[in-house]
């Protein structure tokens, strides 16, 4: 029983502020660009529009994103110049982009060995390939999820032979340094959540992204042992402060590639 069928853009910018962070981060190494167009692809609702919009003021700024929930709440921020609802695994530009950027959405596609080299090649000469994703992977906030769920519904989640849809920066290096120069890099965030009502602070942080395919795949009174299993373990893995908030290290990878 589905229980989730489109991403809430409320729920994902609950904590906008710490979501938009890396995205920062990301733009602030990339460099000059040559004529054409910039793509935000798996936009999101819009967040890192209004930054780049500024900061590449006077170019045609296009969004693409396959929610359309996420491409209405894109559309508010007026910084678009087009919206495209597509799979950015799939998706192909009509005219070869000067800077494809892509914050916190390729980890959701397979096949990185195939995927980054083809939209690098998707730009124009000296065009830019600059992508961040989290790879958090291995830490309780994600691990939880896959082990409480392969353990408590085995019939509809299988983790033998599991492995993460991100890889080492290492190995992003070695994929794309042929193609270009490229920067690679991995920070953790240390991010501070506040006190949340009726539930443990990364919970609510990861409802609105990592939860997603668990929650779609469980009914009502699963998802709510399902949740209450989760929270009750996050206690000891990210214990509350003494003002009430938890602190919540969140790692993820970056690379800036020129072609």
């Amino acid at each position: 029983m589905a229980r989730v069928s489109d991403w809430n853009p409320d729920t994902y910018a609950r904590f906008g502020d710490l979501r938009l962070r890396p995205a920062l981060d990301l733009l602030a190494q990339v460099g000059d660009l040559p004529d054409g167009d910039v793509v935000d692809l798996g936009c999101g609702n819009g967040a890192a529009g209004p930054t780049l919009a500024k900061r590449f003021a006077g170019r045609r700024l296009l969004g693409v994103d396959m929610s359309p929930a996420m491409l209405t709440a894109a559309g508010k921020c007026g910084c678009y110049d087009h919206l495209a609802e597509a799979d950015a695994g799939q998706w192909v530009p009509d005219t070869a982009p000067a800077l494809i950027y892509s914050n916190a959405a390729m980890h959701w596609l397979p096949d990185h060995v195939t995927l980054f080299p083809r939209l690098a090649s998707a730009l124009v000469p000296g065009g830019t390939l600059a992508v961040q994703m989290p790879r958090q992977y291995g830490a309780p906030s994600h691990r939880f999820l896959r082990d409480f769920a392969a353990e408590m519904f085995p019939d509809r989640f299988d983790v033998k032979g599991w492995t993460a849809p991100v890889a080492n920066p290492v190995e992003y290096h070695r994929l794309l340094s042929p193609l270009g120069q490229i920067t690679v890099w991995e920070t953790d965030y240390v991010q501070r959540l506040d006190p949340a009502n009726g539930a443990h602070p990364v919970r609510r942080f990861t409802e609105a992204t990592a939860m997603r395919p668990y929650l779609e795949r469980l009914n009502e009174e699963e998802a709510a042992t399902f949740v209450r299993r989760y929270d009750q373990a996050l206690v000891s893995a990210y214990p509350v402060e003494a003002d009430g908030a938890v602190l919540f290290p969140f790692r993820r990878v970056f690379f800036v590639l020129t072609v």
